[in-house]
């Protein structure tokens, strides 16, 4: 993906989330908020979290990342490093060693910090949906008496 296209979604995805938690806020200081809109809100807060720490560390990858420190110079066998290769999903990069083999590493970050708000987001926005077919004939009823 090209450059701007990831500057322009790091800073949506990061606007987004802030006036998501001003809204949760705002919701929460008047009467009992409505759970199919309060769980729409913390989707679109879970959702464009995910995406703005994805879009970070994907610049950090394109820059050259913190991955080169977790490879070492020579491997179990005694192979020297070749190369690092590093990929954009799911932010993982591999020592290439000399003699063919390759380590890759995954950062935990990326599943506590990418994966883990985007399933939120998945499941907050079926819950909301859900909590929405079930609590909207009820407003219905009441609003026709």
């Amino acid at each position: 993906m090209p450059l701007p296209l990831m500057g322009v979604l790091l800073l949506v995805g990061l606007a987004v989330a802030a006036a998501s938690v001003v809204t949760v806020v705002l919701m929460l200081n008047t009467p009992p908020p409505a759970p199919p809109r309060l769980c729409a809100v913390l989707a679109l807060f879970f959702g464009s979290s995910a995406v703005a720490v994805y879009c970070y560390g994907w610049f950090s990858v394109t820059l050259g990342g913190p991955f080169p420190a977790l490879c070492d110079d020579r491997n179990a066998s005694g192979a020297a490093l070749a190369g690092i290769v590093q990929e954009y999903w799911p932010l993982r990069s591999a020592c290439v060693y000399a003699d063919g083999a390759t380590v890759e590493h995954v950062s935990v970050a990326i599943n506590a910090l990418v994966c883990l708000p985007a399933g939120l987001a998945v499941v907050l926005a079926g819950a909301g949906a859900v909590l929405h077919e079930r609590v909207g004939p009820v407003a219905d009823r009441t609003a026709d008496s």
